[in-house]
């Protein structure tokens, strides 16, 4: 399921448009929750397992006490691709994960820095096969996967959830033959394209993008670039046989623009107009997509009791 992306009239606002988003970190409101790692927050049971030949190629994995498979999910860190780490995975959602016998990884993927997009995807797949290959030596079911994140990492926690298997089936490497599909995925502040005349379009007060779009991506012309962009846009991806989706944006869709430049910033890049029009296109495909923001609360409770019910609950 290879996404298309509409044409641009304007190349090189599309690919400005792209890279600020990229640049961006949560901001005002729009900032993920963060919980304080604290003295007691569970030791993971393999911390730092490298999973690639660079420094940030690791993740850590807390597996639940119990006799039978656990299902897993996965924590993928925001900061724009720029920074974060898997640290920021509070206390209080490991052991509410934990408790409900649901396996929890933390993933460390490379920045643009390191190397250019989509190379942060890439890792966090490759991390994702590298825990399916050791369902059995870690007592997980791998037939139940989840993943959630904020900004940066909701996108690449969609990238997963909506892009078609990427396993190969026919490769030497037993790791690549493992599925990348997940069975949920839970989003805070997730931009869901990247399409910047979407953007200008639905997106209040966007119109002063900036950042040299060469800083994030490694491409030759606008439209190598455009291609990339819609191969990591959760709605170029999304098809009828997606997983459900519960997404959380901190504010309503009537609010005005903050007034100050950074709080507006994170507020733009972070809107919930992301979310709403992500939704309207998988009710259309009949997949299940909880929208919650301000003024419009989760039916099920919260993202983690979402999660949970879709890796625990019978045929899940």
């Amino acid at each position: 399921m290879q996404g298309k992306c509409g044409g641009l009239s304007h190349h090189v606002s599309f690919m400005l448009a792209v890279a600020a988003s990229l640049s961006a970190e949560p901001a005002g409101n729009m900032r993920p929750r963060r919980q304080s790692a604290g003295a007691d927050k569970p030791t993971p049971t393999h911390a730092d397992v490298s999973y690639g030949p660079h420094a940030q190629n690791v993740f850590d994995i807390w597996l639940p006490e119990q006799e039978k498979p656990a299902p897993l999910v996965l924590f993928i860190h925001g900061g724009g691709f720029r920074g974060g780490s898997k640290n920021q995975l509070g206390r209080s959602t490991v052991r509410q994960y934990l408790n409900a016998g649901i396996a929890v990884g933390a993933i460390e993927y490379r920045f643009v820095s390191h190397a250019k997009l989509p190379a942060a995807h890439h890792d966090c797949r490759r991390a994702l096969q590298l825990i399916r290959s050791k369902a059995e030596e870690w007592n997980v079911d791998k037939t139940r996967v989840g993943a959630f994140g904020g900004s940066a990492g909701a996108q690449i926690c969609m990238w997963l959830a909506f892009h078609s298997d990427m396993a190969d089936p026919t490769s030497d490497d037993p790791i690549a033959r493992e599925s990348t599909r997940l069975t949920c995925v839970a989003t805070t502040g997730g931009q869901t394209t990247m399409d910047f005349s979407w953007w200008q379009r639905w997106i209040p007060g966007y119109d002063s993008p900036h950042r040299d779009p060469k800083e994030s991506f490694d491409y030759n012309s606008a439209e190598e670039l455009q291609a990339i962009v819609a191969d990591i846009s959760a709605l170029s991806l999304v098809s009828p046989e997606d997983p459900p989706i519960h997404m959380q944006y901190g504010q309503n869709p009537n609010d005005p623009i903050p007034a100050d430049p950074r709080k507006a910033r994170g507020w733009k890049i972070h809107h919930v107009m992301f979310g709403i029009k992500l939704k309207e296109r998988m009710d259309e495909l009949g997949v299940e997509a909880i929208l919650q923001h301000r003024g419009l609360p989760s039916s099920y409770g919260s993202k983690e009791r979402f999660v949970i019910k879709k890796l625990t609950e019978k045929g899940g």
